[in-house]
């Protein structure tokens, strides 16, 4: 009798926690995803502002489960699902497949939401990906030079502002990332221009910043962001944006460079499943994290919607770990016959944030924490939970030489540069004349 097949969409923090917690089930796993890699997402806002580099934050999927030999993965894009009869639908280049399951684990996670104006992106990149990270460093590297390049110094006002729209976690150290970028790195380097007059905006239509955090800490990031130069503008959302900025309350801030830090939305995940959903499009599911109707599926991370002491988890890295590996504790005690585990239950680490160089907040039970000692538990933290020792041995080296000579890892702008066609006519025709050439010699 075949062994049964557990399938795992998505290789983020909760696909990959289930799939190494079943390494030793008596069932073949298959792991799907559309990248080769694991990301580290945390840590996306220092690629993004130069201070890492894409492979300090990310693993080759088939490396980190290369030890597991009921393991294999496969790259490729899940297109639907097929509950009923248990079946995945899924493309890979011009090939489209089916792939059939005795047990479906969805962690497909989320993607940027622009609250119903998806008329912005263009204008207000996020930051999920690699790729997003990258071409935020590319813009933002790139407003300096072009700025140096720039005679109208008018217009240097527009290229040096970099506006965030979105005060949470990801807004704000990203904010002061740039901030920092700004005074300890490349204002010594440019000569037309003063890069401490770079100006950087953070929108959020809440009252507050980091608005999940305690009301000291908030007050305390507050206070550090604007020591570090940030222009923080709270209580309205942003009307427009566009070409030439934003619009927020009736004022245009006129940039070249809007990134979209506010929200998220989920996956189609629950339109693919036929599931009950939350008015975010979260997939509800139930205390064994399966949905109704179908317990061999289990819909896992942030695209799950699952409520404890009467409040929605929050969409974090623990929580997604935490789920994977409940999830596949499940399903091993199913494939032996055990009865099955407790509801699955939540439990908080508490949640931290990096503001700059030396500060940090720190929020767990009852303990607030704000300044250097944070930012040491962050730093010791965000390390432990890279994926692989390698990363971080070279992440910690990394971060020792730019704390210790202020020159970040990565300021590379990384862009495609299409060459003219009278230039590849022209050095198509050298070469056909040089092996022209050399073919006459050797006669």
């Amino acid at each position: 009798m075949p062994e049964p097949h557990v399938v795992i969409i998505g290789a983020g923090f909760a696909g990959l926690a289930a799939a190494k917690a079943l390494r030793r089930a008596p069932a073949r796993v298959t792991v799907l995803d559309r990248s080769n890699h694991h990301l580290f997402q945390p840590l996306l806002y220092q690629v993004a502002t130069s201070i890492l580099s894409p492979a300090h934050i990310a693993s080759p999927i088939r490396a980190l489960l290369r030890g597991q030999r009921n393991t294999a993965v496969q790259q490729t894009e899940v297109t639907g699902i097929d509950a009923a009869d248990r079946v995945i639908l899924a493309r890979s280049g011009d090939c489209e497949s089916r792939i059939s399951y005795d047990y479906l684990v969805v962690a497909t996670g989320v993607h940027h939401s622009y609250f119903g104006h998806d008329e912005f992106a263009p204008f207000a990149p996020g930051l999920k990906s690699l790729a997003d990270a990258v071409a935020v460093r590319n813009k933002i590297l790139g407003a300096f030079e072009l700025a140096e390049t720039e005679p109208d110094a008018s217009r240097h006002h527009d290229l040096l502002t970099f506006v965030l729209v979105g005060a949470g976690p990801t807004g704000v150290e990203l904010a002061a990332a740039i901030a920092t970028l700004v005074r300890n790195t490349l204002a010594s380097e440019f000569r037309r221009i003063d890069p401490r007059q770079a100006r950087v905006v953070l929108i959020d239509r809440d009252a507050r910043i980091l608005g999940v955090f305690s009301e000291d800490l908030s007050r305390a990031a507050h206070e550090r962001l604007r020591a570090l130069g940030v222009d923080i503008r709270l209580g309205h959302a942003v009307d427009a944006v566009d070409a030439r900025g934003v619009i927020v309350n009736g004022e245009r801030i006129s940039s070249k460079t809007v990134i979209w830090t506010a929200g998220v939305q989920p996956s189609p995940a629950g339109r693919w499943l036929g599931a009950d959903v939350d008015r975010a499009g979260r997939v509800r599911v139930q205390g064994d994290l399966t949905i109704a109707g179908h317990p061999e599926v289990f819909v896992i991370g942030d695209v799950a919607h699952r409520e404890q002491d009467g409040r929605p988890l929050p969409g974090v890295a623990q929580v997604a770990m935490q789920q994977g590996r409940y999830v596949a504790r499940v399903i091993r005690r199913r494939l032996a016959r055990r009865d099955a585990p407790a509801p699955f239950r939540y439990f908080d680490k508490g949640s931290m944030a990096v503001v700059g160089k030396n500060f940090a907040v720190l929020q767990t039970g009852r303990l607030r924490l704000s300044g250097f000692a944070a930012f040491f538990v962050w730093a010791a933290v965000h390390l432990q939970f890279l994926a692989q020792s390698s990363l971080r041995v070279t992440v910690l080296l990394q971060w020792l030489w730019t704390y210790f000579t202020r020159q970040p890892g990565s300021r590379l702008i990384v862009t495609h540069h299409r060459q003219s066609v009278p230039d590849a006519v022209r050095e198509a025709a050298e070469r056909s004349d040089a092996i022209a050439n050399v073919q006459r010699l050797s006669l």
